[in-house]
């Protein structure tokens, strides 16, 4: 059992697709997975075909003085949703007025984990580092910090911290670009964090949340779909030691 965040070393890297896609790749391998979006932005639901006026959601509930586990959604059998919530105007604009009343939360979600439950919590976590996004990141036994191989992350991987023990997930990379090769290797010689598997840029990955489905649901043929099927071994052989991986593409 195991509470895994992603969070992007900057907004736009693609982190809420991988979470929903990892989501999917675990439950196709036989793992109970509840899948949480962290993020006021409240993006994370559209992948698993909620409909956009859906304002529901567990931080939803706490502002309107409600169970926040009332906003957990089932996917499939083995796999539920607990999306963010709409926040009005104003509550975007005020986060520090509601933001402490929701840190209560992580306690909730410790405790789904104790239960046994689930055996796998995936968080979509925001790229901020306001207070609220770090209690989730501390509740986190692992972290993955998700990049594209351009300058932005480039520099961002030199000048901020990424979370105590995260492993780097390189996403969206360009085949035939010289650019992306050279910080590639670059990152190869000076990233000991980084994972050994990467996903590529694939249409399907676009294609999959203007579909409502996670990628290994939309096209699990894609080669994104294969890859993060990769990422969900490897995730089972390092993070829960007492997996074995199965279902790995040849």
């Amino acid at each position: 059992m195991a509470i895994l965040g992603l969070q992007g070393v900057r907004g736009g890297v693609g982190t809420t697709s991988i979470t929903s896609a990892l989501a999917w790749a675990l439950q196709i391998l036989g793992e109970n997975v509840l899948v949480v979006d962290v993020s006021p932005d409240n993006l994370l639901r559209l992948s698993f075909n909620v409909d956009f006026v859906h304002r529901e959601g567990w931080a939803r509930a706490i502002l309107d003085n409600r169970d926040w586990r009332d906003a957990g959604m089932r996917y499939t059998s083995q796999l539920d949703l607990l999306p963010f919530g709409q926040l009005s105007a104003q509550e975007r604009e005020n986060l520090q007025e509601w933001q402490d009343r929701l840190g209560g939360v992580c306690e909730g979600i410790s405790a789904l984990k104790e239960s046994g439950r689930y055996s796998w919590i995936l968080l979509d976590l925001p790229s901020d580092t306001s207070p609220l996004t770090r209690q989730w990141v501390n509740l986190c036994d692992h972290t993955l910090a998700v990049v594209n191989a351009d300058t932005n992350c480039h520099i961002r991987l030199h000048q901020q911290a990424l979370p105590t023990g995260a492993h780097i997930l390189i996403n969206d990379l360009r085949i035939g670009s010289q650019l992306q090769d050279d910080l590639y290797q670059i990152w190869l010689q000076s990233q000991r964090r980084l994972l050994p598997m990467i996903i590529h840029r694939d249409e399907a990955m676009a294609e999959c949340m203007a579909s409502k489905q996670p990628l290994g649901e939309y096209r699990s043929d894609s080669l994104a779909a294969e890859e993060i099927l990769t990422l969900a071994n490897w995730c089972l052989l390092h993070y829960a030691g007492h997996k074995t991986p199965v279902g790995s593409p040849s």
